[in-house]
């Protein structure tokens, strides 16, 4: 078993490759690791994530508050979002919280991350949706990404960041960098005049290789509760659908009235029309 101080040196270690990556600036970003049920690692508030030692990490409770933390150093008031989701994920076993420059983009701009353009992004990080706004540092925050949490392992913070949870930091940290490549791919694309979706097919197919692969966390390929929405591959066609027996079985939403209203909208006007 990793101990404590081994634990603290790999939050230093994950700080300091989101600082260098420019996944955050200055003081932003905070990071947490869950020890047991009721002790917690996590980042200090205000002070860079590229320069920690050790010594700057503190332990909390569940509730957040403090257990143990050198002078001079207290947790994040952001700490109370990391706490949701591990009272709501018995599987998570960390948090990274960050603001990625691309995947920020799309955060303030409303846009979630839902197109299927890439294998790896459908397979490993699932459709990324956007948690409604909330005041930093209040009740808000959690409150609105409570919903996320049982579907999704990644989500876009409206007007503010990404969050990203996993099994263990490592993870939890690469889902952000799989968050940001997948939304600079996208950015980019759409410069490009717009990428190339896969149809509905190749996801099935894309999510089965998932399901063989028996990889953690929650996705779209399990179950989705976002068919017929924007915060789904497809607007929500690609989801699966618990049935009253238990077992899990294909549902394919018809599209709504009113997106075939707006995609003929679009097409007349790109004819001239």
């Amino acid at each position: 078993m990793v101990n404590e101080y081994e634990i603290k040196k790999q939050i230093c270690d994950i700080g300091k490759r989101i600082y260098d990556r420019n996944m955050v600036a200055a003081n932003d970003g905070n990071i947490s690791v869950k020890l047991n049920d009721h002790e917690f690692l996590c980042t200090p508030t205000g002070v860079s994530k590229g320069f920690m030692t050790p010594e700057y990490i503190c332990k909390v409770n569940e509730k957040g508050e403090v257990i143990q933390a050198n002078k001079g150093f207290k947790p994040s008031s952001e700490i109370k979002m990391h706490m949701r989701v591990y009272e709501k994920r018995p599987d998570v076993g960390a948090v990274v919280h960050a603001h990625p420059t691309f995947a920020t983009s799309f955060a303030i701009a409303g846009i979630p991350l839902t197109q299927p353009i890439m294998p790896e992004a459908v397979i490993a990080l699932g459709c990324v949706p956007i948690a409604e706004y909330g005041t930093p540092s209040t009740m808000e925050i959690p409150d609105n990404v409570e919903k996320y949490l049982p579907y999704y392992d990644a989500v876009l913070l409206e007007s503010h960041g990404a969050l990203t949870w996993s099994t263990d930091l490592l993870a939890a940290y690469h889902k952000m960098e799989s968050v940001e490549f997948y939304a600079e791919l996208l950015y980019k694309s759409k410069m490009l005049g717009g990428p190339k979706e896969f149809d509905q097919k190749t996801i099935e197919k894309l999510y089965e290789i998932r399901r063989k692969m028996g990889l953690s966390g929650k996705h779209p390929a399990d179950f989705c509760q976002n068919k017929g929405s924007n915060n789904c591959h497809n607007f929500g066609a690609c989801g699966k659908s618990e049935a009253t027996t238990g077992s899990v079985s294909s549902v394919h939403a018809a599209p709504s009235p009113e997106l075939v209203a707006e995609i003929t909208k679009k097409v007349i006007a790109q004819l001239g029309l």
